[in-house]
């Protein structure tokens, strides 16, 4: 069985995170779907990823996905569990994170954020998982029109044929056009489970205001390491209603 590199749900829509916070007392809530395609088959994630500026620099987080994959199919570690059966649907793990930065562009000419995240085994297909956790540090440089963004963390991960592992990008978008930014990101991640493999993907994404409140984004690239076993291509597509 095979753990696929679905889009950990970070900057969306890149996989890299950025150290920006929600304002205080706003709204971002994210409508998304993501997944990958490897020889094996392919994995998928669809759900609400909601986000609230709960005090000056401080950003909750709350991500409800569900899963849906090919039979044989196991959804990456730390979002799902194994699908069991043909075209089966499950509840994939709930995460709760915040954000807090602590420096900004203003006083030393970065941002950079502390953005623990938990992940809680949910579902009856969930039964055999235990709780992990993700600790991150995200830096971020704006320079006009352009905004280069990077970082990464550990992740504590030791329920059944699972490990520890890290997770390193970077991601370095433009403002082409005034509600059209684009951008591109290089990111890693070593082996999630005994004997497994290390993956590394290369993505291009996009950003575009419909209006004031409502954005699409998408995101998409292949593997450039292990690509056959954990990621031949990827895709990241949401609907961002911010108030």
């Amino acid at each position: 069985m095979l753990a696929l590199a679905v889009p950990a749900l970070g900057g969306p829509p890149y996989q890299t995170d950025d150290p920006e916070p929600t304002d205080y007392k706003h709204f971002e809530i994210y409508f998304f779907d993501a997944g990958t395609a490897t020889r094996s088959g392919s994995g998928q994630l669809a759900g609400i990823d909601f986000n609230y500026g709960v005090a000056p620099e401080f950003q909750l987080d709350v991500v409800v996905p569900a899963g849906f994959g090919d039979a044989g199919v196991v959804l990456p570690v730390g979002f799902g569990n194994a699908v069991q059966g043909q075209n089966a649907i499950t509840l994939g793990n709930v995460q709760l994170a915040l954000k807090y930065r602590f420096l900004h562009q203003r006083d030393l000419g970065v941002d950079v954020a502390f953005y623990p995240r938990v992940f809680l085994p949910a579902g009856p297909g969930n039964s055999g998982e235990n709780p992990s956790l993700f600790l991150p540090m995200w830096l971020e440089k704006d320079f006009g029109a352009w905004s280069t963004f990077g970082g990464g963390g550990y992740q504590i991960d030791r329920g059944g044929n699972n490990q520890d592992y890290y997770q390193l990008g970077w991601a370095v978008t433009r403002a082409v056009l005034p509600r059209l930014r684009i951008g591109a990101e290089v990111y890693y991640q070593s082996a999630n489970t005994r004997g497994g493999l290390a993956s590394t993907s290369i993505d291009g994404g996009f950003t575009y205001d419909l209006t004031d409140n409502l954005h699409l984004m998408g995101s998409g690239g292949p593997g450039v390491q292990n690509a056959n076993e954990t990621n031949r291509y990827s895709w990241y597509g949401a609907l961002l209603l911010t108030f």
